[in-house]
């Protein structure tokens, strides 16, 4: 694996085309035999060949994992060059296909959201997660008309370079708590389900929706491949899946979760001054091999 400072090479367009139809193909599996695409999220390469190792059909990366890993927080703080660049990094480092969470697409326009999809083709991702929120802005969500724009300047740009990427449109109306009662924000959320399937979206993701007859009302009300994030207290995965939903991730928490054993373990050597937290740390020589492989 190249662990230099100089950017992977370019995949050529038509391996990148073949990673993109792969990829479709497990949100087609998923929803034809209700067993859902289970994708682990990643942040740098020794996530990535971890989960890949653990069995991964496929590796999502987190934006909140990636931002925190090179030292920015979340939120369109990374800016467009540094996330793609991770991604190609990712991207050359395993065998299956990458999924990024490019936010909500490093840019004010349409065209911005564009420019991040043609890099993110030239990265050799086979998909990308786009969100709806704002950051900062004056409300918690974009207008449904004005992201289906954004959605449909990504899928020109896919399209135009010849890659069938699959386009996760993001809706954060359960994490932001929009509408006034749940009757209200289901109402929106399927709303603007269609709003951008209409607008050239492959996929729907509705993180903060795990309660199971919201599931089931969102896999119901929503042609598209629902995604889910998972989480301590939400449903087991078989679960989800028999309620509907195709496809499975967890966003930042492996993330969290191992920054939190960083945190544990320094605490402990700083007060106690032991070493208990580190006693199911991976064999260096597990890591180091992976880590080496071409």
């Amino acid at each position: 694996m190249d662990t230099s400072t100089t950017s992977p090479v370019p995949a050529p367009p038509a391996a990148v085309a073949d990673r993109a139809r792969a990829f479709r193909a497990l949100h087609d599996d998923a929803r034809r035999h209700g067993a859902p695409l289970v994708l682990p999220n990643a942040w740098d390469l020794a996530s990535a060949r971890l989960v890949e190792a653990a069995g991964a059909r496929a590796v999502a990366t987190t934006s909140a994992g990636v931002a925190w890993g090179l030292g920015a927080p979340d939120g369109d703080r990374l800016g467009r060059e540094r996330a793609l660049d991770l991604v190609a990094r990712i991207v050359a480092a395993v065998a299956v296909p990458v999924t990024a969470d490019i936010e909500s697409g490093y840019g004010d326009r349409p065209e911005d959201v564009a420019e991040t999809v043609r890099g993110v083709v030239a990265a050799g991702a086979a998909g990308v997660n786009i969100e709806d929120a704002t950051h900062g802005g004056p409300a918690p969500l974009r207008p449904a008309r004005e992201q289906a724009a954004r959605i449909a300047a990504a899928r020109r740009a896919a399209d135009e370079a010849g890659v069938p990427l699959f386009l996760n449109a993001r809706i954060d109306t359960y994490l932001s708590a929009a509408g006034e009662n749940e009757e209200a924000r289901l109402k929106e959320t399927l709303e603007r389900a269609a709003v951008y399937a209409e607008a050239g979206a492959d996929g729907v993701f509705v993180p903060g929706a795990v309660d199971p007859a919201t599931v089931r009302e969102l896999a119901a009300g929503i042609a598209l491949p629902l995604n889910v994030m998972a989480g301590p207290g939400a449903p087991a995965v078989a679960e989800l899946g028999a309620l509907g939903a195709a496809r499975i991730s967890v966003g930042s928490g492996i993330a969290q979760a191992a920054h939190a054993l960083v945190r544990a373990a320094a605490r402990e050597l700083l007060t106690t001054g032991t070493y208990g937290t580190l006693a199911d740390g991976l064999a260096y020589g597990e890591l180091n091999t992976l880590l080496g492989r071409d």
